[in-house]
């Protein structure tokens, strides 16, 4: 397996990421220590985690998967994973953190209480990439930087990381992290997949020229583009239960990914996918790690099962013909997220 730096970090990890999102809901402590397990044999050293995880996101819950991450490192070499977390930023354009009564910030204040509840949990005296789960429009980011450095500086964290940022936010935090001197966001982490192009704007541009990794999440649109939402099905997962939420936001970010407009996107994909005689999530994971500024393409998984074609995308590269295709579909059929 070919390993990729983050960034301008030391930090080498596979190409794959095993995201844990799932973890304590949808997939309990015995299939998530197998899907670890499973991850971990075939040679992924890097795992994604965050204090507010199992999702959705529940007062009750939040938590609970990094201790089921941290209950399974006790079985593996500590120095054999690159173990990333994130600190629970201000109320974002959906919900409320349910996170120390819902009153976070990406101040010193949280971040250090933050992180000292990841590491208890997690069982480990230091986190590899550390990261802010939102941007925070309220606090100044170099007051925001200068908590994160502390971190670095003590030892607690190695680098630093952002996500759900954009290209201002983090090309902002970039030269005030310079004028200051603290340590810097070695990576963005970002929705993106064929049915979510958008990072391929300005955001690729400041990741290429400042040499900024990409860490990209839901790479198969929350599941859609494996297929299983086409033909009128509403299979148990997360979007189904989001469609059936009555949470507003929850309900408008599953019509994002599950509408007509996708379904039939997805319908084209899974014609070139077995046109080429891969598997339609075999492809879009192979898709979204084809770009030079990804590190490592964050998926997930509720069974260990789920995981034989995403490990097929590891070492693939797809052909010119297949991207051409995947492109036209693209431009054939345009929807506001695209």
């Amino acid at each position: 397996m070919q390993y990729r730096y983050i960034g301008k970090t030391g930090l080498r990890v596979s190409p794959i990421c095993m995201g844990t999102m799932t973890f304590g809901t949808q997939a309990d402590k015995k299939e998530a220590f197998a899907i670890m397990d499973r991850a971990y044999e075939r040679g992924i050293n890097f795992f994604d985690t965050a204090e507010l995880y199992p999702v959705p996101p529940s007062g009750e819950l939040f938590g609970l998967t990094e201790e089921i991450v941290g209950e399974w490192m006790q079985t593996k070499p500590r120095d054999s994973i690159i173990l990333a977390s994130k600190v629970a930023g201000a109320a974002s354009g959906w919900f409320v953190p349910p996170v120390r009564h819902g009153l976070t910030a990406i101040d010193r204040f949280h971040i250090e209480r933050a992180v000292e509840g990841s590491l208890k949990r997690l069982k480990t005296d230091y986190i590899d990439l550390y990261q802010m789960h939102w941007p925070d429009t309220i606090v100044p980011i170099e007051e925001s930087l200068e908590a994160f450095d502390r971190l670095v500086q003590s030892g607690k964290v190695r680098y630093l990381g952002t996500s759900n940022d954009t290209a201002y936010g983090t090309t902002k935090a970039l030269m005030k992290s310079e004028q200051h001197g603290t340590a810097r966001f070695e990576s963005i982490q970002n929705n993106f997949s064929l049915l979510n192009r958008r990072f391929l704007d300005e955001l690729s541009i400041v990741c290429e020229k400042e040499n900024i990794s990409l860490l990209p999440y839901s790479p198969l649109g929350g599941g859609v583009l494996s297929g299983k939402y086409n033909g009128g099905f509403h299979p148990k997962g997360r979007f189904t239960s989001y469609m059936n939420s009555p949470n507003v936001r929850q309900q408008a970010m599953a019509t994002r990914f599950l509408n007509e407009k996708t379904l039939a996107s997805t319908e084209k994909y899974v014609a070139i996918a077995k046109e080429a005689g891969i598997h339609p999530v075999t492809l879009a994971t192979a898709w979204s790690k084809q770009f030079d500024f990804v590190a490592s393409t964050i998926i997930g998984a509720t069974t260990a099962e789920q995981l034989d074609p995403i490990f097929k995308a590891m070492d693939m590269t797809l052909s010119d013909d297949v991207l051409k295709a995947c492109d036209k579909v693209h431009e054939e059929i345009l929807y506001p997220m695209g």
